[in-house]
């Protein structure tokens, strides 16, 4: 069984789009999304710096345009489940048919506006947790004012917080954790610094044209496969201030039987995690074009099974 999913914010690199635009049709379906959106998505993509890309408002809609262009790349794709890690979600959503590539790339333009507004409030940003135990970490965390805001599996937790709270943890670090790794992030997502983006969301979403999943779909908010397209924009909204639980997504892809893992472009995160709390299921991560045959050749012999 093929799981496919998205990854999320910190995953974009400079220039990481600039190997994509040689496929037929990607520079122009990258201006058509460009001119929607009132980005210039082949700029960020090929030529600007870390720093500028670093910006929510800017990798938001990037890292979705991405995975849109590289799975439209592997062809016609019937995986077991889809599933995305943060703004990944909404990549996830449109290949699931549940929003149209154009309106998820309108949607996730105005989740990173929002977010980055909220993120401007207060200074405040996201670091990985390295090894440590669950039980010993979160309170650690709690203890220091921060917020466990994606529980990845597989010995890694984010926390979230202002940048005080995070001076402290690298200073104080729980038992067991070896490294304490900033993220290019620029705020503190999926923490109640985000609120105020959640109601932007709620009312961009009145206007968006819904349908059901055509694969199942797994939820960062528990794990959960959701059924109606409904109900899967409605946890979009709400995911920005609530923490990502990809444990969960994990150990639900395990009992749904995954025999195989496909990260869309720009792939690697989420299938490091996967190697180590999914042993036995085989991945492939998009990083350039060069890994497409390879994904093919994973998908045709799992996506059928």
């Amino acid at each position: 069984m093929l799981v496919l999913v998205a990854p999320g914010q910190g995953a974009q690199t400079p220039g990481f789009l600039t190997p994509w635009l040689d496929l037929p049709g990607a520079a122009d379906r990258l201006a058509v999304w460009s001119d929607a959106i009132g980005l210039d998505l082949v700029h960020y993509g090929t030529q600007a710096d870390a720093d500028a890309i670093r910006d929510t408002a800017v990798a938001q809609p990037l890292l979705v345009a991405a995975g849109l262009l590289s799975a439209a790349a592997l062809g016609d794709v019937a995986p077991g489940a889809v599933a995305g890690h943060s703004v990944g979600e909404i990549t996830a959503t449109a290949f699931a048919g549940v929003l149209s590539e154009e309106a998820a790339l309108g949607f996730v333009r105005k989740r990173g506006l929002g977010m980055a507004e909220a993120a401007a409030i207060t200074p405040t940003g996201m670091a990985a947790l390295l090894g440590g135990e669950p039980e010993v970490v979160l309170p650690h965390l709690e203890k220091l004012g921060l917020t466990p805001a994606n529980v990845n599996g597989a010995g890694q937790i984010v926390a979230a917080g202002t940048a005080e709270q995070l001076a402290a943890l690298e200073a104080d670090k729980p038992e067991g954790v070896r490294r304490v790794v900033a993220l290019k992030v620029a705020g503190a997502f999926h923490t109640r610094h985000m609120n105020p983006a959640v109601a932007e969301l709620e009312e961009a979403a009145k206007s968006l044209d819904i349908a059901d999943p055509k694969f199942t779909y797994v939820s960062n908010a528990d794990g959960q496969t959701v059924a109606t397209g409904e109900e899967i924009v409605a946890r979009l909204v709400n995911q920005v201030s609530n923490p990502v639980r990809w444990d969960l997504c994990m150990e639900t892809f395990k009992e749904l039987g995954a025999t195989a893992l496909v990260e869309l472009c720009p792939g690697g995160t989420l299938t490091g995690l996967a190697k180590r709390a999914l042993p036995g299921v085989k991945t492939v991560a998009l990083k350039t074009p060069a890994d497409l045959d390879a994904a093919r050749a994973l998908i045709a012999e799992h996506a059928s099974a």
